[in-house]
């Protein structure tokens, strides 16, 4: 009898074994403490060969990164349909973000948490990603406060402000979240919509909040 030849695993899949058990190890225990035979042992593999895909540590977390923030980017499109009213497509964005990092957790520590604090090439990766999901939140509400105000030329610089505070909040919350047992993507969000909504949807029928005319002591 001849010898029984296993079929060869494709390169795309295993190398996505390697960057799940890189995404798992990465972000449980840190950038630092986590180390490529851990990485291998996890994956099924030798150590050589995920050097031999990934060609160092430093190559494989910047693919961790990059895979996990167009997963997450892509999450949130997704979740929006233009179709709804202002506060559904705020709503849905955010129910996807925080959905997509409860279930990601792993993901969600490696964007939050290792890339921002282990080098100015890591942290830049991230900046990218967060850029991408401001300017998406950044139009989301400029073009319903355009309708509000009748002003197909309201600049979106009016509102960037408010998109970079509220993509910030959405950051802080979902690390909140996943650290904090029983709170649901569900309930994150609905937290951070009652938190935004109400001054966003002033500002979507011209009735924005202003500072006091009078000078201060």
């Amino acid at each position: 009898m001849g010898a029984v030849k296993t079929k060869r695993m494709p390169r795309a899949v295993r190398e996505q074994q390697m960057l799940d058990a890189a995404v798992r190890t990465f972000g449980q225990r840190g950038y630092m403490a986590a180390s490529m035979d851990e990485i291998a042992e996890l994956a099924g593999v030798s150590k050589p060969l995920v050097y031999l895909y990934l060609n160092s540590k430093e190559d494989l977390f910047t693919a961790c990164i990059r895979r996990e923030a167009k997963a997450l980017t892509e999450a949130v499109r997704a979740g929006v349909r233009r179709d709804l009213p202002a506060d559904r497509q705020l709503w849905e964005g955010l129910r996807a973000f925080f959905t997509h990092t409860a279930q990601n957790p792993d993901g969600w520590s490696v964007l939050h948490l290792q890339a921002r604090t282990h080098g100015e090439r890591f942290a830049a990766e991230v900046a990218a990603m967060r850029e991408e999901l401001v300017a998406f939140v950044t139009q989301l509400i400029a073009v319903a406060a355009r309708e509000a105000h009748r002003d197909p030329d309201l600049p979106e610089h009016e509102v960037a402000g408010l998109a970079e505070a509220l993509v910030g909040a959405a950051e802080s919350l979902a690390a909140w979240a996943n650290a904090t047992p029983g709170v649901t993507a569900r309930q994150a969000a609905a937290t951070l919509m009652n938190f935004a909504w109400a001054g966003l949807s002033n500002l979507m029928t011209g009735h924005p909040w202003s500072p006091p005319t009078t000078p201060e002591p």
